[in-house]
């Protein structure tokens, strides 16, 4: 039987027939959704973890106790998992282990595009790129039978495209994995100096094996056309340089793309008068040909930035200009990204602009903050750096300049890495003022469940972690909950706190307008009060408009949420349909 998968669900799919039984992962686009469709899979035990590190260390504990296990991450995500995926290297498995890192060319909702091949160098572990939904199941199988082979954790790497582009997937039985037995092994496991040292003689000696594999595995195979331009390619570049280029050039398709077959590349590059190597981002195995001493044409010809496209790849490859782009004559308007209709982070930022202070902002729907007219965030580096790096701030410039500063953080992106920078604020006697966006889920990403919302990725009832509480064991004193949508009262929070010589905690709660929990009714309209002093445009709903002078709220949009009839000095906007 087949079935049209994306390159996610089919990872899932891959993981599901090779026996996996533990799955712990951090959501985070464009590898979010291979985690939500393992719930389907009843018999594998799947959770959403803290963060990615806390994600790794369960899979890497559930493999030492026997069991093939995954965890699943973008690619900024392993860079927080990066801590265990060093270790493990030396440790090895006991069950397959298999970590997922979806990159994310192009940006499309990421803050940087780092190139995760480096990470496998880096920590000597073998590392599988698929380049569609088919190769996305078997290269996932594939990878836990190498994993127990070798003796390592495997990486599959992922990009946007495959993740979330679908094709046709055979669906096989589930292979019946039994439980390995679990022997106590402190020479494997226990990673003090003086047995790791002895496991790094074991990691160079698999690296050798891992060569000799991949310069003989089917994973890296060879399209002979006929040709004496030869290209080198992995991952989805092969799919968009097969579509370029045709049978017009002979193929290296790289499964296998670390550590790279050294010999069948050689092997592959005497028989050609001209090398291509078309990769993403970084020039990853162009590097690694030239080592070899071999003359390749790569990011000469092809930029280190985005996505390719295969008329990029025909011009730089053929000479030949691709189709062009259809112009359409008519006026499009733009669609920037915003916070949608009734976000209850919109109030927030409202307040935040209106009293003109520097915002250390946070990874999540509330990086739309930054955007016009809100233009509140000054900051955003990675997931938890608000904290830290306001309290960075308050250090640098004193404690008038802390008086015009607060930190915003998501409720999941707190408890993934903004507690330990809210401890170290109290610890080191600091007096900023930290808001929690507590929207009741994790939004960005598409609505999953974290240890704020009481609920399971399986939607089971369990333990709600009380952001109070936890402020209160933290050492903060002055903790304050409110509503971003009664505005003038949270102005006078802000304010308050702010001018406060100590810690202080704004839990700003408000329910994402999406949920289906949430039931807001009727919609809003301008009436005959209105002065036009288009103070409700400062809050850039996407409901609310100037249309030849007039503001007009558009009710195909508009929910009915009343922040704009909250900020309207005139009681000029109204609720209708109730």
């Amino acid at each position: 039987m087949k079935k049209l998968l994306i390159g996610n669900a089919a990872v899932a799919r891959g993981a599901y027939e090779a026996g996996v039984s533990v799955v712990s992962s951090y959501p985070g686009t464009p590898s979010t959704e291979i985690t939500e469709c393992m719930v389907e899979y009843k018999d594998i035990n799947v959770e959403w973890a803290s963060n990615e590190k806390v994600a790794a260390e369960v899979s890497i504990g559930a493999s030492i106790a026997g069991a093939r296990s995954m965890s699943c991450m973008k690619h900024v995500g392993l860079n927080v998992m990066a801590d265990p995926l060093f270790t493990v290297s030396y440790i090895g498995v006991n069950g397959g282990l298999v970590f997922v890192v979806a990159d994310d060319p192009g940006m499309h909702s990421s803050q940087n595009e780092q190139d995760s091949r480096h990470y496998a160098k880096a920590s000597k572990v073998m590392m599988l790129e698929p380049s569609d939904s088919s190769e996305c199941k078997e290269y996932t199988k594939m990878a836990y039978k190498l994993s127990e082979e070798f003796d390592t954790p495997v990486l599959l790497r992922l990009s946007t495209r495959v993740s979330h582009s679908q094709g046709l997937v055979e669906l096989c039985d589930k292979e019946e994995y039994e439980l390995k037995d679990y022997n106590k092994n402190i020479a494997k496991n226990v990673m003090m100096p003086g047995n790791a040292i002895k496991r790094h003689v074991v990691v160079e000696d698999r690296f050798l094996k891992e060569v000799e594999f991949a310069n003989k595995t089917e994973l890296n195979s060879i399209e002979n056309n006929g040709s004496k331009i030869g290209v080198i390619t992995s991952g989805i570049s092969y799919m968009y340089s097969k579509e370029a280029l045709g049978n017009n050039v002979d193929y290296l398709k790289l499964g296998v793309v670390y550590p790279l077959p050294t010999d069948l590349i050689v092997e592959f590059a005497k028989k050609h008068d001209k090398v291509y190597v078309i990769e993403e981002l970084d020039p990853f195995i162009e590097e690694h040909v030239k080592a070899l001493g071999i003359n390749c044409i790569g990011k000469d010809v092809f930029t280190l930035l985005g996505e390719y496209t295969p008329r990029m790849i025909k011009k730089a490859v053929l000479g030949i200009d691709g189709a062009e782009f259809i112009d359409v004559k008519e006026q499009i308007p733009a669609r920037p990204p915003v916070m949608c209709a009734g976000c209850p982070h919109r109030g927030t930022f409202y307040v935040l602009k209106k009293l003109g202070l520097t915002v250390s902002g946070d990874i999540g729907c509330y990086t739309l903050g930054a955007v016009a007219p809100l233009q509140s965030v000054d900051t955003t580096i990675c997931m938890g750096a608000s904290v830290s790096a306001g309290f960075g701030m308050a250090k640098a410039r004193g404690a008038e300049f802390n008086k015009k500063l607060v930190s915003v953080i998501g409720d999941s992106t707190f408890i993934h890495s903004g507690i330990t920078g809210l401890i170290d604020i109290v610890y080191n006697k600091g007096a900023n003022t930290v808001i929690i966006l507590d929207n009741s889920i994790t939004g960005m990403t598409g609505h999953q469940q974290n240890p704020t919302t009481g609920k399971t990725i399986r939607l089971e009832e369990t333990s709600q972690v009380n952001l109070i509480k936890l402020a209160e064991a933290v050492g903060v004193k002055r903790i304050v909950v409110a509503d971003p949508f009664d505005v003038k009262n949270f102005e006078k929070v802000v304010k308050t706190e702010v001018e406060a010589d100590e810690p202080s905690v704004i839990i700003a709660q408000r329910p994402c307008a999406l949920l289906k929990s949430v039931k807001y009714v009727g919609h809003c309209k301008v009436n005959d009060n209105c002065k036009k002093c288009k103070q409700c445009l400062k809050l850039g709903c996407p409901a609310i408009s100037l249309v030849d002078g007039n503001i007009v709220i558009d009710t195909n949009q508009c929910n009915g949420c009343g922040l704009c009839i909250n900020v309207c000095p005139f009681g000029a906007i109204e609720k209708v349909g109730e």
